[in-house]
Parts: C-alpha cells; sequence; structure tokens
C-alpha cells in the first residue's frame, strides 16, 4: 500500500492533483483543506496518503497532515460515508472545528457541509464523539479550535473564505477575535468585521 507520496507536483486542482515520482505521474484525490497547502506546479510536495483497493479501482486519497488522514481514516468506516463524502467533510470544515463539532454534538454545524444530512450528521456524532474527545482527540484535532459561539464561527469563517480569504489565515484570526471578545458580541457580522480588520491591516 502506498501511505506517502514526495516528488513534483504536476498540476492541481481544486478536487485532486498529480504527483509526479521519477517520472511516473500518481494521481491523488485531496480535500480543500490539501489543496490550500500545495505549492505551486513543478515545485516539491508531499503528502500523506490514504489508498483505497476495489475490485475495478484503486484509488489514492492525498492529504496534506496526518491529522486530515487520522479523521479521513475515521469517517471512512462510518456506514454510508465513501472517500468522496469524507473529502467534502474535509473540505468543508477543518479537521479542528470538526472535531470540536463532534465533542459538543453540534448536529447543527456539522449539517451544514455539503452532502452531509441531520441524520448523517447525527451518526458522525454518535460513532466519532468518543474516539476525538478521548485521550486521541489533541492527536487527530490538531490547534485548539476557537471557542464561542460555535455557529457563528463557522459561518463567520465560510463567508471569509467565500472571499478568498486562506483557511489557515482565517482560523487563527477568527482564534484571536473569540479569545478577545465576549461570547454574547459573537455574532457572524461582528466577526466578520473584526476579522477583515484585522486582517487587511
Amino acid at each position: 500500500m502506498i501511505a506517502r507520496l514526495r516528488g513534483t507536483l504536476a498540476e492541481s486542482s481544486y478536487t485532486n492533483c498529480i504527483v509526479d515520482v521519477g517520472g511516473v505521474g500518481y494521481e491523488v484525490s485531496i480535500p480543500l483543506s490539501t489543496f490550500d497547502k500545495l505549492p505551486r506546479p513543478g515545485e516539491a510536495v508531499e503528502l500523506q496518503i490514504l489508498t483505497q483497493v476495489r475490485e475495478d479501482a484503486i484509488t489514492l486519497f492525498g492529504f496534506a497532515t496526518p491529522e486530515e488522514k487520522a479523521l479521513f481514516r475515521e469517517l471512512v468506516q462510518i456506514s454510508g460515508i465513501g472517500g468522496k463524502l469524507a473529502l467534502n467533510i474535509l473540505s468543508g470544515m477543518s479537521v479542528a472545528n470538526f472535531c470540536d463539532a463532534v465533542a459538543q454534538r453540534d448536529v447543527k454545524a456539522l449539517s451544514r457541509i455539503s452532502g452531509i444530512g441531520k441524520r448523517t450528521a447525527e451518526r458522525m456524532v454518535v460513532e466519532l464523539h468518543d474516539k476525538l474527545s478521548g485521550p486521541g482527540f489533541s492527536a487527530i484535532g490538531g490547534a485548539e479550535a476557537p471557542k464561542g459561539n460555535l455557529d457563528s464561527i463557522n459561518d463567520a469563517a465560510l463567508a471569509l473564505e467565500n472571499l478568498g480569504y486562506k483557511r489557515d489565515a482565517v482560523r487563527r484570526t477568527l482564534q484571536a477575535i473569540t479569545a478577545e471578545l465576549p461570547e454574547a458580541e459573537q455574532t457572524t457580522e461582528a466577526l466578520i468585521r473584526a476579522a477583515l480588520a484585522k486582517m487587511n491591516f
């Protein structure tokens, strides 16, 4: 099984990329969170790989971080969630925010992810809650997620990403803002305005 690829990025899109390793091009399916971290074509790249083998195909799923790969592995073990939907989940919410939503049993926030309905969100909470809130939670979740009004934070993050700001920058900015702003004042509009003021300074 292929567990890692290190080579040259030949080309990339929002959903996949091709990594040239010794003259062989490997097509890899990726989430948006990984796409944001890719270098320019022609530059060196290294991806964590999860290989899915089926009777009719071998699919490589690639991730920029071990945390993304770990969460993807947990997601595809849930009934009704295949590789494509798991990538949608990683594209729609950062690993840390996803783990935070599961820990808080926030079905509403999870249901906002493209392709995820209420029943699937509830199933994820039931099956992942103990895994992601136990001893391995920090290892999968990575950096601490912003605390406060989770619905407003997620809405603000989505709006800022739609405006073209990078996910990592949005996350760091919102984390700083929510640490300073009282939770009662953490409306979506207030968070967006504060974030824009910081990122455009």
